[in-house]
């Protein structure tokens, strides 16, 4: 099930973490879906993909680094934390990542954005995804 947005922020105050909607609303720091995937695919940045383990079974971006949400309070060290090296976060639509990328910015990510579409519009555009694991190969 898809998690709603009252639910992410509900999740993101379990973990101690507060976001207001206001501060979101403002406008976080976004990426488009085709500067993310150049970038990636340059070896340019860091993609984590924040989707749930089920979400990430219908295929991610090969090389992506797989956190799910429901983890990253337990898994936050696995964020890079050099500013040099930018980090974006990736969900099915955008929904999540633009909420966890707000609540990281204010533990002092600034070099974190979130990708505009997710993986949703990734899939949609037919670009290349590969199952949960697998090195290389695309989904058939």
């Amino acid at each position: 099930m898809m998690p709603t947005r009252r639910s992410v922020f509900t999740w993101l105050a379990t973990c101690g973490w507060t976001v207001s909607w206001p501060a979101l609303a403002l406008g976080a720091p976004a990426v488009s879906l085709e500067a993310a995937r150049a970038a990636f695919e340059a070896g340019k940045v860091t993609l984590i993909d924040i989707r749930e383990p089920d979400e990430h079974a219908t295929g991610v971006a090969a090389g992506a680094q797989l956190l799910p949400m429901r983890q990253l309070a337990a898994r936050l060290n696995e964020i890079p934390k050099d500013s040099s090296r930018p980090v974006l976060l990736i969900c099915n639509t955008q929904n999540r990542s633009r909420a966890v990328q707000q609540a990281l910015k204010d533990r002092g990510y600034h070099h974190v954005q979130y990708v505009n579409g997710g993986m949703s519009e990734w899939a949609r555009r037919g670009w290349p995804m590969v199952k949960p694991g697998a090195a290389k190969g695309p989904l058939k």
